[in-house]
């Protein structure tokens, strides 16, 4: 297990080591696992789409497994109450008082499986808690204990029962990451994984909390940005902004993501403490994917479009048009 990290390179030789432990397990979505990396190491909170049976639950189970952190899952349902995430206060008959039952969300890492399956009011309790670190119950602020990060899956084509996330919700995420069906050589290597293993699966832990927290602070202070990847940064999401075929463009949070994921890749993908454009390029997607309405010009109404081909080409697009 490592249990310090002293410089970029650490940083990138424990990503390295994470993935190498997940993809024992998990095959076909290498880069879904970068970024998960990517959002321990920097903070960010991340929502896995994809269709039913792609294995977003199971590699965020893995993932966590992987990271000597505490773990709850909460399992979303129609039904879920706010006070089943943040918990609440019990009268004891006993003392006479009222004692309070933390919640799951008192946990380093938190899987919020289907998300999109919660009520809005349930939903609402996540907002403080991912903006600030801190959940408020009946008045009383408490700050949550660091690493933290919350893993969302989600499932886009099951509509009833479910609840579509705000834009302010989904403001909040670092990056939507898209499972789809893998490929055919990933599918196979499933077949043969599942064949050879069975449900037997012991997973090593990699990391620690204190090597997370010092790979975040190296990340924050040595990755360096230079004017022209700020400039670069701002006037992408100012295009998102300006183009016609966009309701809604990427917010300044949205801003602040994508430096804060450009840093992550730059030290866990190059091992790098410089920020380049083609960094922002490689997560811009991931990072902007969920903040976009998009109006659909050719039938003349305004939707949410969750057609990664056409939001990818508008970004591409606007990556291009920048100077």
């Amino acid at each position: 297990m490592i249990t310090e990290i002293k410089d970029i390179s650490d940083i990138q030789k424990a990503a390295n080591a994470l993935e190498a432990e997940i993809s024992q397990y998990v095959v076909g979505w290498p880069n879904v696992i970068k970024f998960l990396a990517i959002g321990v190491f920097t903070g960010g909170h991340i929502l896995i789409e994809g269709v039913p049976g792609t294995a977003k639950t199971y590699l965020a189970k893995i993932f966590s497994d992987t990271i000597n952190l505490s773990f709850r899952r909460i399992q979303s349902t129609p039904d879920l109450m706010p006070s089943d995430i943040t918990g609440s206060h019990i009268f004891n008959v006993k003392t006479l008082e009222f004692d309070f039952h933390a919640g799951p969300i008192f946990s380093n890492i938190v899987l919020m499986d289907e998300i999109n399956r919660a009520p809005p009011k349930t939903q609402s309790a996540l907002l403080e808690v991912m903006q600030e670190g801190q959940v408020t119950i009946d008045g009383n602020t408490t700050q949550l204990e660091q690493p933290f990060m919350i893993i969302a899956t989600k499932n886009p084509i099951e509509f009833a029962g479910t609840f579509p996330l705000p834009p302010a919700q989904l403001d909040r995420f670092m990056a939507r990451l898209i499972m789809n069906y893998p490929s055919k050589d990933a599918w196979i290597d499933i077949l043969e994984k599942k064949n050879q293993r069975g449900e037997s699966v012991e997973v090593e832990q990699v990391l620690d909390a204190s090597s997370v927290i010092s790979a975040r602070k190296l990340i924050q202070d040595q990755v360096s940005l230079d004017d022209n990847v700020l400039s670069f940064i701002s006037n992408l999401c100012n295009t998102t902004r300006d183009n016609s075929r966009i309701i809604l463009g990427a917010s300044p949070t949205a801003s602040v993501s994508l430096l804060n994921a450009s840093r992550g890749y730059a030290a866990i993908i190059r091992g790098s403490d410089k920020v380049t454009t083609e960094d922002v390029k490689a997560v811009a997607f991931d990072v902007l994917n969920h903040r976009l309405v998009i109006r659909d010009l050719e039938e003349g109404q305004d939707t949410k479009d969750y057609g990664i081909t056409k939001i990818n080409d508008l970004l591409q697009s606007s990556m291009e048009s920048i100077q």
